[in-house]
């Protein structure tokens, strides 16, 4: 790396904020190559210290380690995310491998087990403070999961097979990319575009000149795009193109179907859980939750799939009545559902989501989420222009605590683009940490709403607004992280825990609160009606046996192909769990196993889908510790809240810390209210 290279020196940016004009893809491997060495030689002076090992030489020395690598790739895998091309997918597949070693040869060495496991067992006795017992039992298990205390032939298979699955998981990421940057639906004629609205419209021209189609119009592959269209299209015949086209993702034949790619990781998810001597991959990986083991995922989605599934059967037959009486005779279809559930929406609730979508622009979604954390947490946030940005479109706002001390910085990526993955994120550019002096935290939210024409605004869908505010609390959780280790800061707590910040911070939008305040009339400035509040309350519950069933019936085909013994056939998996629980073929997988990224691009969310639905019962729980006040900002809840919870990092057990915040761990009993159920 020479010193012309960006990442050979520090950066003279606004907070240290990445120099993003500065950086050339060619830059990047370089980069990596010198941080992968630099950690390799921390990590072997610690190792090979002659001296006694302590929590101050081998736990806190490991905690120093890796600045470089963290600082390179807290870029790389960002923009990897937002701003891929070919050359950034060269080098994301060349590095996949590599950096699945470098991780194995850290986790794997015996030297430092050694010493790692001689503080673990003396930590009782050496005076340790409670932020550095938790720390050493997090290390300590963390690597016995990694199977350090394995033979050595069993550490070498080991190693082997996390080399494989991370190229695997970035393969399968790359493949899912590729069929939805490849698609697009074009809308030829008049009739093809009827029942679109013109910001609708206003996106799909703009889409369709990305793909060399100027003047046409044309519809992504983007999970928003298509629910919208689904929703609003007349085209019966279209409708169904698009949402084939959606399913079969991944599942294309051809260099970018998924199929043997998801057969061979689970067959190695399932060796290497057996080499760390659990029964399955669902087993090892439960084993470090907060459900803890299989039974309690099942018990979880048993209690929720039986009443959602019969509400989505009730739905079902008033859908296929309105079909009847507008005097169509076909059977409704998956690509029939959302198209005449909005229409019963619209009749039932007076308002439809197309009607919503003026009062909810995105400029004052983003202020609206802004005041929450202000009202909460006390936060303030300031729009940078100063600082620079990867792409044009996004925003910089500086977080500021109650006095005006600077908290950290956002970013906010908010529009779609044929660069960027499906879906919506937060990740951070730097993380929260106390070690050797107060490094504040460079926070993103990345969304993929559809972009409108120059000079108009963006307009929101209830859901998208809602993803907005979901992925908020994620980047609460890292901005306001206060703790002294980077192992336990921000996000980096189980991952059935890690959604309670984000889903429920949704819960603020829809109050009377925050409509009656940011909800306006993006033209003339009228204020929701207040009766129309209302509606959207009561509409809560509206077609939620569509949605649990869709989102049950993932987290189902998850534990069962963790959990499976035979993974030759994942599809036969898949085929076999609809049959079992008895889907409804009107209401497809909302992540069928081709394109199901959340378990099969990484192991994040693998064998823990189900998480969504665990953290849901938390936080309508927690939601109702304010309720239940009668103060949506009640301040001491507010305190508890952030103390406990998006403060805490990974401070304590994820039950311990909701028991801190709420004096008790909650039941599924708030969650199937919630949704109707009860």
């Amino acid at each position: 790396m020479t010193q012309a290279n960006p990442f050979a020196r520090p950066w003279s940016t606004p907070f240290g904020a990445p120099p993003f004009s500065s950086f050339r893809t060619e830059d990047f491997r370089p980069a990596f190559d010198a941080a992968l060495a630099a950690n390799l030689a921390e990590i072997e002076a610690i190792a090979n210290n002659p001296q006694a090992p302590t929590f101050a030489n081998s736990i806190e020395a490991m905690e120093r380690a890796g600045e470089d690598l963290n600082r390179v790739g807290g870029v790389f895998w960002n923009l990897t995310g937002t701003m891929s091309d070919e050359p950034i997918r060269a080098i994301e597949r060349d590095l996949s491998p590599i950096l699945s070693r470098h991780r194995s040869a850290i986790r794997l060495n015996p030297k430092l087990f050694a010493r790692i496991d001689a503080v673990f067992r003396a930590r009782e006795t050496v005076g340790l403070g409670a932020e550095q017992m938790r720390l050493v039992e997090r290390v300590h298990k963390m690597f016995s999961r990694s199977g350090a205390a394995l033979e050595q032939a069993d550490r070498e298979r080991l190693a082997a097979i996390s080399e494989r699955l991370a190229t695997l998981g970035t393969q399968f990421s790359q493949n899912v990319l590729q069929d939805e940057s490849d698609y697009i639906l074009p809308l030829e004629t008049a009739a093809d575009r009827a029942g679109l609205s013109r910001d609708f419209l206003s996106s799909a021209a703009a889409y369709a000149n990305e793909h060399g189609l100027a003047g046409k119009h044309g519809v992504s592959l983007s999970r928003g795009v298509v629910e919208t269209f689904l929703s609003t299209s007349t085209r019966r015949d279209l409708r169904e193109k698009l949402l084939h086209a959606f399913l079969m993702r991944g599942q294309n034949g051809g260099a970018t179907d998924n199929r043997a790619i998801i057969a061979e990781t689970l067959r190695l998810r399932g060796e290497r859980a057996r080499l760390l001597g659990y029964k399955t991959y669902a087993d090892y990986k439960l084993d470090d939750t907060m459900a803890g083991d299989a039974a309690s995922v099942y018990k979880l989605i048993d209690d929720v799939w039986k009443p959602g599934r019969e509400q989505a059967l009730r739905e079902r037959e008033r859908l296929q009545s309105m079909i009847s009486d507008e005097g169509d005779n076909f059977t409704l279809a998956a690509h029939d559902w959302r198209f005449y559930a909005e229409k019963l929406r619209s009749s039932q609730y007076a308002f439809d989501d197309a009607e919503l979508r003026p009062y909810l622009p995105l400029d004052r979604m983003i202020e609206a989420a802004f005041f929450v954390a202000g009202k909460l947490f006390g936060l303030s946030f300031e729009e940078r222009k100063d600082i620079e940005t990867y792409h044009p479109d996004v925003r910089v706002f500086e977080a500021k605590d109650a006095a005006g001390q600077h908290v950290g910085l956002f970013f906010g990526d908010y529009f779609a683009r044929a660069s960027k993955r499906g879906g919506a994120w937060m990740s951070a550019f730097r993380s929260q940490r106390k070690l050797d002096g107060d490094q504040r935290p460079i926070i993103i939210n990345v969304l993929n709403i559809a972009k409108p024409s120059e000079g108009a605004p963006a307009l929101l869908s209830t859901t998208e607004a809602s993803t907005l505010f979901h992925e908020f609390g994620h980047a609460l959780h890292g901005l306001l992280s206060d703790v002294t280790y980077p192992t336990l800061a921000g996000t980096a707590v189980s991952g059935d825990f890690v959604e309670l910040p984000s889903q429920l911070f949704e819960h603020w939008l829809f109050t009377q609160e925050v409509l009656s305040r940011f909800a306006r009339h993006v033209e003339t400035g009228e204020p929701l009606a207040a009766e129309k509040i209302e509606r959207i309350g009561a509409a809560a519950k509206f077609n939620q046996g569509f949605i649990t069933v869709e989102f049950c019936s993932s987290a189902y085909v998850d534990m069962d192909a963790h959990m499976a013994a035979n993974v030759d056939d994942p599809m036969g998996i898949e085929d076999a769990t609809l049959a079992r629980i008895r889907n409804p073929d009107e209401v497809p997988m909302r992540h069928r196993s081709p394109h199901f990224s959340h378990a099969f691009a990484g192991e994040g969310y693998a064998a823990g889908y189900y998480s969504y639905l665990w953290a849901a019962t938390l936080d309508q729980d927690a939601f109702a510790a304010f309720t239940e006040t009668g103060d949506v900002f009640n301040p001491e809840v507010a305190r508890r809240l952030r103390e406990n919870v998006y403060s805490a990092g990974n401070l304590r057990d994820p039950k311990a810390a909701y028991i801190a915040f709420r004096g008790r761990l909650p039941s599924v009993d708030p969650l199937l209210k919630s949704r109707g159920f009860a």
